[in-house]
């Protein structure tokens, strides 16, 4: 039987998982802007130089041609902006996929994203926040990410990522890569000298057996932060509510999907005694698209 009390301790431990989450730089080189979504083609590049950069931490609103939002910084950076044309066989989603990845690997932690009409007006964020007409497009296709990520000399750096479908059915991203400057203080980023890395998300259907979404690169880039001496894996497991279906049996499930990972992460060399479960089951909730349904987010702790 599914233990109430250890649900609520885990509860309270995962907001402040959540609320502490930061990573440190990985190999690749903060300064480097995110390698591009490859089924894409560079149309224009910008440098951005600026004492007071506007930055977006919520969604976005027009007040008599002011712009609002509840978490706003203007910023000391420098740095560049991408605009790329993605190929028509190819899709913004996938893009987004892969720009999502290339910061998971960089270690960097999201700080807001929104979806179609839940991030506002495109024509704002087109003509007011980036200055580029061209990706004016629909308010219901488009996305927005923005993630930071420190240094071991205690650098900060910020991506922006923002994609959209015009009305012709041509879709773009346009990528801001930008150092902070020393000093300015991000919105909701905080750092712990790079001890937390993750989440690596794995989607899970199944009941009684569980399957996972668990992709050879993921497992690669967990295995390279558990090597790390005396790391700790927490999986944190979310459901889906199912009609009808009462709190503790949905926490259950979770449980379960999380001790079954638990067991297939063992047969790829991580011992048992490592790893922590966090059963969430439907709790807490994310608005990003890629954190919904059925899944175990896995997160790698340095003790």
């Amino acid at each position: 039987m599914f233990d109430l009390t250890r649900y609520y301790f885990s509860k309270v431990l995962l907001s402040a998982v959540l609320t502490a989450l930061s990573f440190s730089a990985v190999a690749a080189g903060l300064s480097d802007a995110p390698e591009p979504f490859p089924q894409s083609s560079l149309q224009s590049s910008k440098d951005i130089s600026s004492s007071g950069h506007l930055v977006l931490f919520s969604p976005i609103r027009e007040v008599r041609n002011e712009i609002r939002s509840e978490v706003m910084a203007r910023l000391p950076v420098m740095g560049t902006g991408q605009l790329f044309e993605i190929n028509r066989d190819a899709s913004r989603e996938a893009a987004r996929d892969h720009y999502v990845r290339e910061l998971q690997a960089r270690g960097a932690q999201v700080l807001f994203e929104c979806s179609g009409v839940n991030c506002g007006r495109s024509n704002v964020w087109a003509n007011q926040i980036f200055d580029q007409p061209r990706i004016l497009g629909r308010d219901t296709a488009q996305d927005y990410t923005v993630a930071a990520m420190a240094g071991e000399q205690g650098e900060q750096w910020l991506t922006l990522v923002y994609t959209v479908t015009r009305g012709n059915l041509r879709e773009y991203v346009w990528v801001e890569h930008l150092r902070v400057e020393p000093g300015a203080l991000i919105p909701g980023f905080q750092t712990l000298n790079g001890r937390i890395r993750g989440p690596v998300v794995v989607p899970w259907q199944g009941g009684v057996t569980f399957r996972f979404d668990f992709s050879a690169d993921d497992r690669r880039r967990l295995l390279e932060w558990v090597e790390e001496e005396r790391a700790e894996v927490v999986l944190v497991a979310y459901t889906e509510l199912k009609d009808n279906e009462t709190l503790e049996s949905a926490l259950e499930r979770s449980e379960q999907a999380a001790e079954s990972l638990a067991d297939v992460l063992g047969k790829t060399g991580i011992s048992r005694n490592r790893i922590r479960i966090m059963a969430i089951g439907p709790v807490v909730q994310f608005a990003s698209p890629d954190r919904q349904g059925n899944r175990v987010e896995v997160v790698v702790i340095r003790r």
